[in-house]
């Protein structure tokens, strides 16, 4: 799990630096309006917001590449051990189709 968190994370504060370079150096941003309304932040303060927002945006797409390239034996394994499922579960260990024993 801690390997899946370093995947999404690691390219995704890449991401968001590059992007936040390439942003910033066509927008200023004491020239930035939300929805009609001056940003009333510093600039220092315009870059912080933008970088973790761009962050945020490249975790949730790493995230999402992670979940789709699982494989089907990730995503079909039984979490419980073959003494652990419950009654009727042809895995169960002694069950009627205990091929698969963990």
């Amino acid at each position: 799990m801690k390997e899946r968190i370093i995947w999404v994370l690691w390219p995704a504060f890449i991401t968001a630096a590059v992007t936040e370079m390439l942003f910033f150096a066509f927008i200023d941003p004491g020239e930035i309006h939300l929805f009609g309304n001056p940003l009333e932040l510093s600039k220092t303060g315009a870059y912080s917001l933008f970088f973790f927002f761009f962050w945020v945006m490249g975790a949730c797409a790493s995230a999402l590449t992670c979940f789709l390239q699982r494989s089907p034996f990730e995503l079909n394994r039984c979490p419980l051990d073959a003494g652990g499922r419950p009654p009727g579960c042809p895995k169960r260990l002694g069950g009627a189709c205990a091929i698969d024993q963990g």
